[in-house]
């Protein structure tokens, strides 16, 4: 497994769409893209970002159905993230990027109003540590500079947990727009690009009878 690991590692640094950037060269000098991702997309269509994206499954199904918009991939795991990279060069896909980097210094790397939309996809729903979860408050105050006004957040997780905390406790209180949410996606009729891909894990969520919810919202 180790040995795989490596072989990884070295194979994603020569993915051209995929960046690693570590703290001190980001102290050292901003993040050659920020605030102009079109320099390296080479237009200016809308940015949709997967955050905890692991082996990218999202990211890659999102740019395959909407060519007119580019796609990122964010994830702190580059052994996971290397599959996402390597499909995406295989099918020399132009509109998808990946950016290896933890989720806290995501401001980092995208200038104002720069992203129109974020997907959040089966994250670990920190069940002991709620200002660790990817809808706290906390986080949202990572994204809201970046974001565009009227940006869309969507929330896809088996745990109902993190479905009741994002809805009773970061959104009610804040009052939020919800365009839709569902502790049950594919008993509730809905329609739309979060039935219509599914992840590995999700499909043995599935499996095994495990609900999926959903939670589609602004923040601004």
């Amino acid at each position: 497994m180790a040995k795989h690991k490596l072989a990884r590692f070295a194979e994603n640094l020569t993915f051209p769409n995929l960046f690693q950037v570590s703290f001190e060269e980001l102290q050292a000098h901003s993040f050659e893209y920020r605030g102009r991702w079109d320099a390296f997309f080479g237009n200016d269509n809308p940015i949709v970002l997967e955050l905890g994206c692991g082996k990218g499954e999202y990211t890659i199904a999102l740019a395959r159905e909407n060519a007119n918009r580019n796609h990122i991939g964010v994830d702190i795991k580059g052994a996971r993230m290397w599959r996402g990279a390597k499909t995406s060069n295989e099918e020399h896909m132009k509109n998808v990027a990946f950016l290896r980097t933890r989720i806290e210094m995501i401001n980092q790397f995208f200038g104002p109003g720069e992203v129109s939309e974020i997907w959040i996809t089966f994250p670990d729903p920190q069940p002991k540590k709620p200002m660790k979860r990817l809808t706290s408050e906390r986080f949202l105050g990572y994204y809201r500079p970046m974001l565009q006004a009227g940006s869309t957040i969507h929330l896809k997780t088996d745990s109902r947990e993190l479905y009741d905390y994002t809805m009773d406790e970061v959104i009610a209180p804040a009052g939020y727009k919800v365009d839709f949410h569902t502790p049950d996606l594919y008993a509730s009729g809905y329609s739309g690009m979060a039935t219509a891909v599914q992840t590995f894990y999700e499909s043995m969520f599935l499996k095994e009878g495990k609900p999926i919810t959903y939670i589609q919202f602004h923040i601004s």
